[in-house]
C-alpha cells in the first residue's frame, strides 16, 4: 500500500474517479460524504442538488461498496452554517458580495477533512478538484492550474493554508474533464458522465439570494425598502427595493427606466445607497485585497508583477502588487471590469498560485 487516504466523495464523477483511480493505484482509500446542508432551514421548496441529498449518498457509498473500501458519511451542518452562512449573510448586509465555496474550502471542508483524516490514521486527504499542488524548493506548498483550463479550479483553493496543502492530494489536476468521463465509463460507472453538474450555491438551490436573506434575517425587506439609487455625484434617479439585494456589476432586476443601461457600481449601506452608472464606471486601475493567504512565497516584495483573478471565470489581468498595512494593493496596467468587494483576488505567477484575499470597499462616496 501507497498510504492511507481520506477521499471527500460527493458522489458525482470527479470525485467517484478520485477515489476509484487512487484505490487502484494501491492507496488505502476511505471514502467520506460530508452533510453540510439542508434546503428545509432555507425556507427553499427546492428539491435538495448536488452534494447534500440522499442519491448523492447512496452513489459515493456505492462506488465504496463495489470497490470494498470504507465510507462514511459526515455531517457538518452545525460547522458549516456557523460560519459559511454567518459570513454569507454579514457579507451583503455589508454591502459586499460574497464567494462561499472559498469560504465553505478555506475554513470549513478541508480542516473537517483533515481532523477525520487524523482520526483514522490517514496520511492525506483527496478531492476532486481541477487543479495541482506542488511543493517549492523553499519548502512551501501552493496550487497550480488544472491541466483543463475549461474546469481549473485552483482560484477557490487560494485560502488553503500551508498545513492542509501538504497533505492534499488533486489527482484530476493532470487530467481533461473528456479523459475522467473516459475513466468513469472504463470503470462501469457511464451513468456518473450523464450526471448534471450544479454550479448553485449548495445552501441557495433555486438561486435565489434574495429570498435566502429575507428567509434568514427577521424583518430585513422592511428595514431596507425604499432606499435611492443615486449617480456617482449622489443625484436621486429613483427608489430601489434595499442595498442587500444588488451586487456590483448588476444590470438586470434594477428596475428603474433612465433611457440608457445602467450598472451598479456601488454599494452603500450606512445609507441604503446604490450607485447607479455606466458600463465605463465599472472600470478601475487599483483595489485594495487584505485577509492574505500567501501560498507559493511568505509574502511579495513592491512591485512583483502578477496576473490577478477577481472572479472565477475571469482570464486574469497584468497587475504589479505593493504591501500596506492590511494587506495589498493591487495596481492594474489596464482598466478591468467589475470589481466586486467581498469577492475573491487571487495572484498567479504563470499557473501557479502566490496567493490570494479579499477584495475590501473603497472609500464612501458621499
Amino acid at each position: 500500500m501507497k498510504g492511507k487516504v481520506l477521499v471527500a466523495m460527493s458522489g458525482g464523477i470527479d470525485s467517484t474517479v478520485t477515489a476509484l483511480m487512487l484505490h487502484e493505484e494501491g492507496y488505502e482509500v476511505v471514502g467520506i460524504t460530508m452533510k453540510t446542508w439542508d434546503y428545509a432551514s432555507s425556507g427553499s421548496s427546492s428539491k435538495e442538488t448536488g452534494c447534500c441529498n440522499l442519491d448523492s449518498f447512496n452513489d459515493a457509498r456505492a462506488a465504496a461498496v463495489d470497490h470494498g473500501f470504507p465510507h462514511f458519511i459526515l455531517d457538518i451542518r452545525e460547522e458549516f452554517g456557523d460560519f459559511v452562512i454567518e459570513n454569507f449573510v454579514e457579507e451583503y448586509l455589508a454591502g459586499r458580495t460574497p464567494n462561499p465555496c472559498v469560504m465553505c474550502n478555506t475554513h470549513i471542508k478541508w480542516r473537517a477533512l483533515l481532523k477525520r483524516a487524523d482520526a483514522l490514521d490517514c496520511e492525506f486527504i483527496a478531492t476532486g478538484h481541477y487543479a495541482n499542488i506542488h511543493q517549492h524548493s523553499n519548502g512551501r506548498y501552493y496550487v497550480s492550474k488544472g491541466k483543463d483550463e475549461l474546469k481549473d479550479q485552483s482560484y477557490v483553493l487560494w485560502g488553503l493554508q500551508q498545513d492542509l496543502l501538504k497533505r492534499t492530494m488533486l489527482p484530476l489536476g493532470k487530467y481533461h474533464k473528456s479523459e475522467i468521463r473516459q475513466m468513469a465509463d472504463d470503470y462501469g460507472y457511464p451513468e456518473l458522465a450523464k450526471k448534471s453538474e450544479s454550479y448553485e450555491i449548495c445552501f441557495v438551490p433555486d438561486n435565489d439570494y434574495r429570498g435566502f436573506l429575507k428567509h434568514r434575517v427577521e424583518g430585513l425587506e422592511e428595514k431596507v425598502n425604499g432606499g435611492w439609487f443615486v449617480d456617482k455625484n449622489g443625484l436621486k434617479l429613483g427608489k430601489h427595493k434595499g442595498y442587500p439585494f444588488y451586487t456590483v456589476g448588476q444590470r438586470k432586476g434594477l428596475d428603474i427606466a433612465l433611457g440608457r443601461p445602467v450598472y451598479v457600481t456601488a454599494i452603500e449601506p450606512d445609507t441604503n445607497t446604490v450607485v447607479l452608472g455606466d458600463e465605463e464606471d465599472l472600470r478601475q486601475t487599483e483595489m485594495k485585497v487584505a485577509k492574505i493567504n500567501w501560498l507559493k512565497y511568505d509574502g511579495v516584495e513592491d512591485g512583483m508583477e502578477t496576473l490577478t483573478k477577481i472572479r472565477y471565470k475571469d482570464k486574469g489581468a497584468l497587475s504589479r502588487l505593493y504591501n500596506n498595512e492590511n494587506g495589498v494593493s493591487v495596481h492594474f496596467y489596464d482598466n478591468v471590469k467589475g470589481v466586486a468587494p467581498g469577492q475573491s483576488a487571487v495572484f498567479y505567477e504563470g499557473d501557479d498560485v502566490i496567493g490570494g484575499g479579499i477584495i475590501q470597499r473603497p472609500q464612501p462616496l458621499f
